[in-house]
């Protein structure tokens, strides 16, 4: 399917929510090894409203939650003489690299494969988990909602990022076809179902929703530089482009939200620190589209520098006064590596002081 930014039937509406969702980004990554089913299991222990994966496709065509198709960040693959002779070197989205990818091995192969914490030096507590949890299926994913939602009698939700979709879908292992099968498989297509699929490139959910009918709400991620499907194309825009009144119309023909990385809505200053919010909030909310922002962590290595705190990286810096500054510019969902300080933050702002006394 070619990309084009001409027409397509309105998805289905999404009203904004009043009081926002918090997702447990790659599960609850702040405190175990990413995209496990355990970081999934504490991420809903701790009462997120959804969890978040990433998926890529097996050689086999299996889809595994992973955030790269290139293992060895997250794997013990590197010390598997077994599969040495897999070592290569591809061009995903534009970007060299080299290592062990996904689309190499099946399903069998992958799943003896042990994660391992991606972030060694400042996520170490995580490092004890290291080898003990297994590379999971977008259906086990699904399976765990399920029992989560039972066990706690609320409805966990799911949120699918479909990775790499242009790149996969030139080796015949496209992700739409088979998130559809499974979500279709598992009840779970419908417009008011406890699913967003979200992409950073508009194709995928223009494959998802147009061609394969999928009716689940949809988000459209966006960060720095030019989406990977429009890179040379006669629709090529920036993801700066569409956060513009005119774009966000455009994606609103196939998505119900967008995913706008946390400095597209509160910039930061040069010297790193805070500074106000942005119209994208607003304007994104006038085009009918909801506003799920990535990615809050409490360690000083990925906080602005004026909530930082301690000398290390690895510390805690003021999470909870960013968190709690995002809350209150209006966004919809929060996407966090720690869902329980994300969940003190939402209360701060949404409970009443005489409730909370």
């Amino acid at each position: 399917m070619t990309t084009s930014l001409t027409s397509a039937s309105p998805p289905p509406s999404a009203a904004p929510r009043r009081l926002p969702r918090i997702v447990g980004h790659r599960g609850a990554c702040g405190y175990r090894p990413e995209l496990t089913l355990a970081s999934f299991e504490l991420a809903a222990r701790l009462g997120a409203d959804s969890v978040e994966t990433d998926l890529v496709a097996t050689k086999d065509h299996r889809l595994v939650c992973r955030h790269d198709n290139e293992l060895s960040a997250t794997t013990d693959i590197a010390g598997r003489p077994e599969f040495a002779d897999r070592f290569a070197r591809r061009v995903v989205d534009g970007r060299p690299l080299e290592g062990w990818f996904t689309e190499d091995f099946t399903l069998a192969e992958l799943q003896t494969l042990r994660a391992r914490e991606r972030h060694q030096g400042v996520r170490r507590s995580n490092t004890i988990y290291d080898g003990r949890f297994v590379v999971p299926t977008l259906e086990e994913l699904l399976d765990l909602r399920a029992a989560q939602s039972r066990a706690r009698g609320r409805t966990l939700g799911v949120h699918l990022e479909l990775k790499h979709s242009a790149y996969f879908t030139a080796l015949g292992l496209g992700l739409e076809s088979p998130v559809a099968d499974a979500l279709q498989q598992a009840g779970l297509d419908s417009p008011d179902a406890p699913v967003t699929v979200q992409s950073f490139e508009i194709g995928s959910l223009m494959r998802a929703r147009d061609d394969l009918g999928l009716s689940v709400p949809m988000v459209f991620l966006t960060e720095d530089g030019i989406p990977p499907d429009l890179v040379g194309t006669a629709h090529e825009r920036t993801y700066a482009d569409l956060l513009t009144p005119a774009g966000l119309r455009l994606v609103g023909a196939w998505a119900t939200g967008i995913g706008p990385a946390k400095e597209q809505v509160i910039p930061r200053r040069a010297d790193g620190s805070l500074a106000g919010p942005t119209r994208v909030t607003r304007d994104a909310h006038d085009a009918g589209l909801t506003v799920s922002v990535w990615t809050f962590a409490a360690e000083n290595a990925w906080l602005p520098t004026d909530l930082r705190k301690g000398e290390h990286l690895a510390d805690y810096g003021n999470v909870l006064g960013e968190m709690t500054t995002y809350l209150q510019a209006g966004i919809d969902e929060l996407i966090t590596d720690h869902p329980d300080i994300a969940l003190l933050a939402r209360a701060d702002v949404f409970t009443p002081a005489a409730a909370r006394a």
